[in-house]
């Protein structure tokens, strides 16, 4: 089963040193209190894409992870393996790099990374070192006066799951968001409406749905002006297909139905004298949804 707050602490107890290969926010958070709390150092490694970043926590006066990191970021804002993408070998080269401290450590040699941060760019071919911020003295944790004193529950603390599978984010009320197969309806009966693609373009070259206007969100985010033109195009366009002066509704699709659902809102704000009225929603789960449930040869990625 998952490492959880009853485990984590009776497990961490059992070894000398402990290392890191978690790929979500609140398995970091609950290693790193159970190895403070338990006295023992840990060799944390993450990669994401073409990146890779190596630290040694509470480590010989070093600081924890909390004392870097003491609140979670937004979880809309994280991204992991899963939805970002991560290359092989950049895994292998931090887990090569954890298992050579895990020997250092273990031998008495000491280790470089507990006053320091290693960033790996893959792109570059480049390694540099970070100097970190010293052990924090009122760190929650691992501070004079601790107020973590037992493990909690970390997916309330950073409000996401403890998994590496794809995240599924909540931004929208239920009645913004509609279910791929209530979509495949609407295709079916030919209603007219604009499904919009908020994907990168290096995604939508591996796939996509043929009716779709393809406007990426980091786009939307900076309110291109050419894009936003584009996407009006199409509304006006699709609009002189209907008859009724009702809002066109505009659906809105990515890889998994976490990025669509920030596009909504970019959408919801767009003032009304240049767009009419937009009934903007997205697709629940997005294409990777729509291959699972309506569409066995849609490729999966």
């Amino acid at each position: 089963g998952a490492l959880g707050p009853r485990s984590a602490l009776r497990l961490v107890r059992q070894y000398d040193i402990v290392a890191d290969c978690s790929d979500n926010v609140p398995t970091r958070y609950l290693v790193s209190d159970a190895c403070v709390l338990a006295g023992k150092p840990l060799v944390s490694g993450s990669a994401l894409r073409l990146e890779g970043q190596l630290a040694v926590y509470n480590y010989r006066g070093g600081p924890c992870y909390r004392c870097l990191f003491p609140q979670p970021p937004p979880p809309d804002t994280v991204t992991n393996c899963a939805d970002g993408g991560v290359l092989g070998v950049v895994t292998g080269i931090i887990g090569c790099m954890q298992a050579l401290e895990v020997l250092k450590i273990a031998s008495g040699m000491g280790s470089s990374f507990s006053q320091h941060m290693l960033m790996f760019d893959a792109l570059e071919g480049r390694f540099r070192n970070i100097k970190l911020r010293p052990k924090k003295p009122d760190c929650a944790v691992c501070g004079d006066n601790p107020s973590v004193t037992c493990l909690q529950d970390y997916e309330a603390f950073c409000g996401s799951s403890a998994t590496d599978k794809c995240r599924t984010l909540q931004l929208l009320p239920s009645q913004d968001r509609i279910s791929v197969q209530q979509y495949k309806e609407l295709l079916d009966e030919r209603l007219p409406h604009v499904l919009l693609d908020v994907r990168p373009q290096v995604e939508v070259d591996i796939c996509r749905l043929e009716h779709a206007v393809h406007i990426p969100l980091s786009k939307l985010e900076e309110k291109n002006e050419e894009s936003l033109q584009y996407l009006q195009k199409r509304i006006c366009e699709e609009k002189q297909r209907t008859d009724d002066q009702a809002s066109l509704p505009v659906y809105v699709v990515c890889k998994l139905g976490n990025d669509s659902q920030k596009a909504v809102k970019i959408l919801q704000e767009l003032p009304a004298e240049e767009f009419g009225s937009v009934l903007a929603k997205d697709i629940k789960g997005g294409l990777m949804a729509w291959a699972t449930k309506i569409d066995s040869t849609f490729p999966q990625y």
